[in-house]
């Protein structure tokens, strides 16, 4: 069991990390830090601490509005972030569009890291994810091996599901894998999408796939239209956890995460969504796929993306 998990945001992304922390038993102490009034983090992390009975967990659950409730933390997972309402005229922003807001955020939970929980392995889902784990990067000058952004777990999990239902099989069957940034520009690699071991076009034709593909890197945004207010969280909190869980259990599993690359996929110093092996030390290897020409394409066009995004994150001080 971990000693303590720490968790900022306490929205509905975290409030499920907490539920499902205690759920799972897979900390012994959780600390949550949400600046809401009036004290909304202490509320919610009361309401999760009067059904522990119910779960059976023996977990101490704090909430605070400074950051002193992370001391200590062996992990701390970022959800801190306005996140994406439609607009007047019925559109939704970007994650880009997101940025100037949510870089001021960060500054603030960087600081709050850095103090109570230097030590600790930084998973952040905060959008736009690739700019703002970059920004935790350059604010916390930690080791890269120990901060990572969840999106490709969860890209790769929309995308397995598409798959699973066009071809009516368990999605227990389906391997795949998105890579890239996290927005409209990730690249679901087809080559390496299986069904069974075997190549997802036996059980899906092109048509299909391309619809699907599509649909993939539109999957936030479709998730967003539908609930109205808010976006995705059920998905991204769980996410989250298959990556805490493959570090703490030191499972050196290959899972996609937005990592400090230092030349892998031809990008140096940015992060990048691309499947790793995560134990112990947190991100122990990159592991490069064999891309086809139009992947390597599609991937050069999502990393232009993200360093343009990156670009953007340096001119704010």
């Amino acid at each position: 069991m971990i000693n303590k998990i720490g968790i900022v945001g306490g929205g509905n992304i975290g409030g499920v990390l907490v539920s499902e922390i205690v759920s799972r038993r897979l900390a012994r102490n959780i600390g949550l830090v949400d600046i809401a009034p009036p004290e909304f983090a202490k509320g919610k992390c009361l309401d999760i601490a009067e059904a522990t009975p119910v779960y059976g967990r023996d977990i101490n659950l704090e909430g605070s509005k400074t950051y002193e409730v992370l001391e200590g933390a062996d992990f701390v997972i970022n959800t801190a972030g306005v996140p994406r309402k439609a607009k007047p005229d019925g559109s939704f922003p970007s994650r880009e569009e997101l940025l100037a807001t949510n870089l001021k955020i960060t500054d603030f939970v960087a600081a709050g890291i850095k103090k109570y929980a230097p030590n600790a392995f930084v998973i952040s889902i905060a959008n736009p994810l690739d700019a703002i784990v970059y920004r935790l990067f350059k604010k916390l000058r930690c080791k890269p091996n120990r901060i990572m952004g969840m999106a490709g777990v969860l890209d790769s999990s929309r995308y397995k599901y598409f798959v699973a239902e066009e071809a009516n099989v368990s999605v227990e069957n389906v391997e795949a894998v998105v890579l890239g940034g996290h927005g409209d520009t990730m690249v679901p690699i087809r080559s390496a999408c299986r069904i069974y071991g075997l190549p997802v076009d036996q059980f899906v034709n092109k048509t299909a796939l391309a619809k699907i593909e599509k649909r993939t890197r539109a999957a936030g945004g479709e998730v967003v239209g539908l609930l109205g207010s808010g976006s995705a969280f059920v998905s991204p909190a769980i996410s989250a956890l298959e990556m805490v869980e493959a570090i703490a259990f030191d499972k050196r599993k290959i899972v996609p995460v937005a990592a400090h690359l230092k030349g892998e996929y031809g990008v140096k110093g940015l992060f990048l969504g691309v499947p790793v092996i995560l134990g112990k030390n947190g991100i122990e290897e990159i592991v490069k796929i064999k891309l086809t020409p139009d992947e390597k394409k599609a991937l050069r066009v999502s990393i232009n993306a993200v360093k343009k995004t990156c670009a953007a994150v340096d001119k704010v001080r």
